[in-house]
């Protein structure tokens, strides 16, 4: 332990390797209809059936021609049409031109489309102005965008709606996809009420739920939520026992830390086993991890910039890896110039919420202010974390930092 590691928490990285390494990924392979596969794993390689396009076709609304018929004159009559759907048939006489428009089939012979804005129509006759006409202008041709037989997402991609237009392009009405991971998750604490009740002296509203749900729901799972659980070590040990048999993770806010009313280690020593309880990282220290008898466990720290993060940071590459989602990569780290001090203190990796803007060309962030684990408002605010290292103390304006932007989850 170096001299800046702070006693008894765990680094970062010694915790992510802790979680991921015996973390098997789903194999529950299911069909789903190509409307219902958002947001699901791919359970095998996606082979394209057919070329696309399947046939060659124009990219522009103009006239198909030959360029040897172009040598002779440049005005041709029109000797028919070709339209998305309606192909031109028959015989496509010499030295005339066909109209096409933006997807219609090429008429065989055809060298080049020359688009309408560069040419006048007289009635039947068309003259054009194109100058250097190359072979194939304006021409897509058969499989120019994915070959037949090509592998176009791999096992193991989380289909985005960037994917599903794509997969309808070749035709799949149904894919095979593993089954989503279930999470169950719930707070505990006698202080916490639902939204939409009267609060007393000394409770506050349960917010964190209503950040835990949209990132399970963004990382791809089904959400179990359990509601609110009051500090009560039986009540708390049934919710346990329940949510086990219904989930493959189970995901506590708050009861993680060392207060008198904190049952969850006792329960979750009881019922499976603590990987670790504490880690050197900030805001979000007492982070649990564990397994039960059916089920992992993360423990969330109860202030709920802390559970955001923890969530994001700890338990999203958990929820990937147990999903099969093998291209999942966590946030790139951009060097970026202060343009306000950050205060840290040795000990941890610090999460610190900030804006960056990118002026000249160069990446420059400040503060979003209050960095209290309390305070939510710094969160709504940032769109990226400023992750100072463990050892760094406080950092003045104009020092470099890494900065992590927000990915779609937090959007």
């Amino acid at each position: 332990m170096g001299c800046c590691d702070a006693p008894g928490l765990m680094p970062i990285e010694e915790a992510l390797s802790k979680m991921l390494t015996p973390i098997k990924p789903i194999t529950d392979i299911i069909e789903r209809s190509l409307p219902e596969a958002l947001g699901f794993v791919l359970a095998e390689d996606l082979r394209s059936p057919m070329n696309v396009p399947p046939f060659d076709n124009s990219a522009m609304d103009g006239y198909a021609v030959r360029i040897a018929d172009l040598e002779q004159s440049t005005t041709l009559p029109l000797a028919g049409k070709s339209f998305a759907g309606q192909p031109f048939e028959g015989i496509w006489p010499e030295t005339t031109c066909i109209r096409i428009m933006t997807g219609a089939k090429i008429p065989t012979g055809c060298d080049a489309v020359i688009m309408q804005e560069n040419t006048q129509v007289n009635g039947n006759a068309i003259t054009f102005n194109q100058d250097h006409i190359k072979h194939n202008m304006n021409i897509r041709p058969t499989g120019d965008d994915i070959e037949q037989g090509n592998v176009v997402l791999a096992q193991g991609a989380r289909l985005t709606a960037r994917d599903i237009p794509m997969i309808a392009t070749l035709g799949f009405s149904h894919i095979k996809v593993f089954r989503k991971p279930k999470v169950a998750f719930f707070s505990t604490g006698d202080e916490l009420r639902p939204l939409g009740s009267q609060l007393q002296d000394g409770q506050i509203y349960d917010s964190n739920r209503y950040g835990i749900k949209p990132l399970i729901d963004n990382f791809g799972c089904e959400a179990i939520d359990l509601g609110i659980v009051p500090d009560c070590q039986e009540t708390l040990r049934n919710t346990f026992i329940s949510a086990q048999q219904e989930a493959d993770v189970v995901i506590t806010s708050g009861g993680v830390s060392v207060g008198e009313a904190d049952y969850t280690k006792d329960i979750l020593e009881e019922l499976g086993q603590i990987g670790f309880w504490k880690l050197a990282i900030k805001p979000g220290k007492p982070f649990a991890f564990g397994e039960l008898d059916h089920a992992w466990f993360c423990g969330l720290p109860g202030n709920p910039v802390s559970a955001v993060l923890t969530m994001y940071v700890l338990v999203q590459p958990l929820i990937a890896k147990l999903a099969g989602h093998t291209q999942w990569k966590a946030p790139e780290s951009i060097p970026t110039i202060t343009k306000t001090a950050f205060k840290k203190g040795p000990g941890r990796t610090d999460y610190q919420r900030g804006v960056y803007s990118i002026v000249d060309g160069k990446f420059e962030v400040e503060s979003t202010g209050n960095q209290s684990s309390g305070a939510f408002r710094s969160m709504s605010l940032a769109n990226c974390f400023v992750v100072l290292e463990q050892d760094r103390g406080n950092v003045s304006v104009g020092e470099t930092v890494q900065i992590q932007l927000l990915n779609s989850t937090l959007y």
